[in-house]
């Protein structure tokens, strides 16, 4: 059905590419079609089946890794939001911030619990997903290609003067349209190949964000989608279809956490100096070497 070896390679693939810009939904039916772990490919695609048990543990850990790395930003966020709701007032940044994140959860929330069932049983197939990741690619470098466009505009206003991560915007200065667009953008990661972290990173690039800030919402926004959708999944795993994989989903969820966690550390200091451009051609190597091999 699944083996242990089998989990640990799936757990840690997705806590690495749940926050890589790169897909985990993609990746997991990619690479399991790469290796020859054609039941877990097909498994993927299914209404029902044990593979979507398994799935549930590893989205639960991968968020509690990230509630963990940004915990004194949670502490903060959640003290804030609950001073809003006694205040009626937004009034510091953290308040803001609070409800830019309820704003922007809204849009992905509804269509997930709508739409995930149905994005996944037809799209999550490799020659889907290969195409779906070179797409994600083309969203990156065009992420990159806005960011870069508006920062040359701000030089010429400045009459020359060179442009720095000081022009960029606070993430706490967008306003709930603008993390209303965000959060719909999320809703493109239903699609096998379409990077959650990736698209909601290039709709903070495109409204101004620095790649830190964009990266930091992105990672933020992520937590309560990916540990909802584990948790509202949960009846899975204990029941029926977790017979037989519930051993594995533990060793799964260890693994994935692991990897989230270091993922997201490293990330962080990545998206201090760099960019997404790595990541896009990756994207693009790996869509179309894919789209050859299973078209």
């Amino acid at each position: 059905m699944l083996s242990y070896a089998q989990a640990i390679v799936i757990g840690a693939l997705q806590g690495v590419t749940e926050l890589f810009p790169v897909s985990s939904l993609g990746h997991s039916v990619l690479v399991p079609a790469w290796i020859g772990w054609t039941h877990l490919v097909q498994a993927q695609s299914q209404k029902e089946s044990f593979y979507l048990a398994f799935v549930v543990a590893l989205h639960v850990a991968t968020a509690l890794a990230l509630l963990v790395y940004f915990r004194a930003d949670w502490v903060r966020i959640i003290r804030a939001f609950f001073r809003t709701l006694r205040t009626r007032r937004l009034e510091t940044p953290d308040e803001r911030i609070a409800w830019l994140l309820v704003v922007a959860t809204i849009p992905a929330g509804i269509t997930g619990v709508a739409l995930e069932h149905t994005f996944r049983t037809l799209f999550a197939k490799p020659l889907a997903a290969a195409i779906f990741l070179t797409i994600n690619g083309l969203i990156l470098f065009a992420g990159e290609r806005v960011r870069r466009q508006a920062a040359v505009r701000k030089v010429a206003v400045g009459h020359g003067t060179k442009g720095g991560p000081g022009d960029a915007r606070r993430l706490d200065t967008l306003d709930f349209k603008e993390a209303g667009v965000i959060g719909v953008a999320q809703i493109g990661a239903l699609l096998a190949g379409i990077s959650r972290s990736g698209i909601t990173m290039v709709a903070g690039l495109v409204r101004g964000l620095d790649h830190e800030d964009a990266a930091r919402f992105s990672f933020l926004l992520a937590t309560p989608i990916i540990f909802a959708a584990g948790v509202y999944k949960i009846p899975d795993l204990l029941g029926p279809l977790g017979n037989g994989v519930r051993g594995q989903a533990l060793v799964g969820a260890l693994c994935a956490a692991a990897a989230a966690y270091v993922s997201v550390r490293f990330l962080m200091r990545f998206f201090e100096t760099r960019s997404l451009l790595p990541f896009a051609v990756y994207c693009l190597a790996a869509g179309v070497v894919s789209i050859i091999r299973f078209a």
